[in-house]
């Protein structure tokens, strides 16, 4: 007999999404229902502003990817306005964009998306010298150094863990689902990912400090302007950009030393899921583009990671990229409307229609109409994914050579084909290869900007007549934030917001089905999984989290009865 799973929250996410699941005898996901239970309303908010200052009132649309936000919105803005900024705004906003970005993916694995991964209470058992000799091993199979030093490093954790363990004291890592069959680290693997993330709790200081040092601040720096950049002192100073470098080259050293190694030893281990392609979903990919190497103008740069279009996982074609054929579809999301919509076009009106009740006092998703807060975005006619993954995938089929480089490395370090990308294991992988290829380009960045500054050049900022701009114009930013491809859409009359529209990268990933009843990203990735234990839905968590959801703390699964099978909560208080 079928049953009904629901995870609500899910959590170790930003914001609040709800997954529910129907799984065969065999514990088979046969299908799934992704929905969004936040609705903000960030796009209205905006109407009626002065167009100017979108930036600050947007990046407060996610607390995780504020810059990015920030960047698209006045971005949008300077393309409504056909504004072309300098040199040293173009390298500083590559620099606050790249500290965000090696700042997120580490975060990513180890705090949020590793515990799917690593089982903390095996760490337990591990041999601290057999960890320290295990560690050496994947930074040889990397060609990287260690991150640490030796065993007294392990030695020292696992006695802090097992003391705290032996307490009852896990806090965070309290009520995982250690011991379930589907971890496949070894004792001594698990000590040395255990480590490393209370590393990258200490790490993430640095990355924030990078952005705080050309953004004045972080979260939500300040900045950024339309035309341009306002730190100027931070630019003619070169204790600045030095104290950047420094930073840095710490991020650097353990995204080699550490990630990658890490990265390296979970593909290794866990290969059969990337071979079999669990969690690949949609194998559409759609990219904006990111990183502008050039200053030739608003569109026309070359870019870092390219544009475009990959679909059923066909790597020898990629379409270039009409942000014409982007649509929304509201069929099954909570706004009225009946008609697929260009985001210039676009309108947020919401019609929330509740819960379907059931006799027995439970409540699902009204899965045949209305289920989630996100709109259904369509690309021409077809679903797609975004995100590290596609980036990667997309350069790739247009041959980017730095791209094809860093992926062919990766490829033949870990001894396996280029297909495994196209699964939950390839979309993990894959964050940890776009972090090393950013991180390596913001040392160029960071010199080149060093070079201007000392050069003479201290423009950071084009002129421009606002009020003849702002009398009847149009405008969209379209560019990758870390967790995709983020697309802000603007109306400007009479110097105020006409209309504003924003399709952020989960929108794409954790939408509900479309108007033809496709499935959006999340959904179609958990077809076909293999649910060790209905009441541990870890290869659920693995394969959602895999695509970074931006959208809070209990779990509860039911079956399709509604019967109450387990009610999981996480104690939020840390006191590791």
């Amino acid at each position: 007999m079928s049953k009904h799973i629901v995870i609500d929250p899910i959590t170790r996410i930003e914001g609040h999404l709800r997954i529910e699941v129907i799984i065969d005898d065999n514990n088979t996901i046969v299908d799934a229902y992704s929905s969004s239970t936040m609705f903000r309303g960030i796009e209205r908010i905006l109407q009626g502003r002065d167009p100017r200052d979108c930036g600050l009132l947007a990046m407060r649309v996610c607390g995780v990817c504020t810059g990015t936000h920030y960047l698209r919105s006045i971005e949008t803005v300077e393309n409504a306005f056909n504004i072309n900024i300098p040199k040293n705004a173009r390298l500083v906003r590559n620099l606050i964009q790249g500290a965000l970005t090696v700042h997120d993916h580490p975060v990513h694995f180890y705090n949020l998306a590793g515990l799917d991964w690593v089982d903390v209470i095996s760490a337990l058992k591990g041999d601290p010298k057999k960890a320290a000799q295990e560690a050496n091993k994947w930074a040889e199979v990397a060609g990287t150094g260690t991150w640490n030093t030796g065993e007294l490093v392990y030695k020292k954790l696992q006695e802090r863990l097992t003391k705290f363990a032996k307490q009852g004291r896990l806090g965070i890592l309290a009520n995982g689902y250690w011991g379930n069959k589907h971890y496949k680290l070894t004792p001594e693997q698990n000590l040395i990912a255990v480590s490393h993330y209370f590393d990258v709790l200490d790490l993430q200081r640095d990355a924030a400090k990078m952005m705080a040092i050309f953004g004045g601040k972080n979260p939500h720096p300040q900045s950024i302007i339309v035309g341009g950049v306002s730190c100027v002192q931070d630019i003619e100073n070169p204790a600045r950009i030095a104290l950047f470098k420094s930073l840095l080259r710490n991020v650097r050293k353990f995204i080699r030393n550490a990630y990658l190694p890490d990265i390296y030893m979970a593909g290794t281990m866990y290969a059969d899921e990337g071979l079999d392609g669990t969690g690949a979903g949609l194998k559409n990919y759609m990219v904006y583009g990111s990183f502008r190497l050039d200053d030739t103008g608003f569109y026309h740069s070359k870019l870092l990671f390219p544009s475009g279009v990959v679909l059923n996982g066909d790597l020898t074609k990629a379409y270039d990229l009409d942000h014409k054929k982007i649509i929304e579809d509201v069929t099954h999301s909570w706004y009225k409307g009946d008609k697929r919509l260009h985001p210039f076009e676009g309108v947020t009106i919401p019609d929330y229609t509740g819960l379907e009740k059931k006799s027995d006092g439970v409540a699902y998703l009204k899965t045949k109409g209305k289920y989630s807060w996100i709109k259904s975005p369509i690309y021409g006619d077809d679903r797609v994914e975004v995100g590290p993954l596609a980036r990667l995938v997309v350069g790739y089929a247009k041959k980017d050579k730095r791209i094809v480089k860093y992926v062919n490395n990766f490829l033949k370090r870990s001894g396996l084909p280029a297909k495994v990308l196209f699964s939950s294991l390839g979309r993990t992988a894959a964050r940890a290869i776009e972090t090393e290829i950013v991180a390596d380009v913001m040392v160029e960045w960071s010199d080149q900007l060093a070079a201007n500054a000392a050069s003479g050049d201290l423009r950071t900022w084009s002129e421009f007549d606002f009020d003849s701009a702002s009398k009847n114009a149009v405008g969209y930013g379209l560019e990758e934030a870390p967790r995709g491809a983020l697309g802000h859409w603007v109306k400007i009359k009479n110097g105020k917001v006409e209309n504003y529209q924003m399709v952020v990268p989960t929108t794409w990933n954790a939408a509900p089905r479309d108007y033809k009843g496709r499935k959006g990203a999340y959904e179609a990735s958990l077809i076909g999984i293999k649910v060790a234990d209905p009441n541990q839905p870890l290869e659920i968590l693995r394969t959602i989290h895999s695509f970074d959801p931006c959208l809070a703390c209990a779990v509860h699964l039911i079956d399709t009865n509604g019967k109450e099978l387990g009610n999981y909560k996480v104690n939020t208080a840390c006191t590791v």
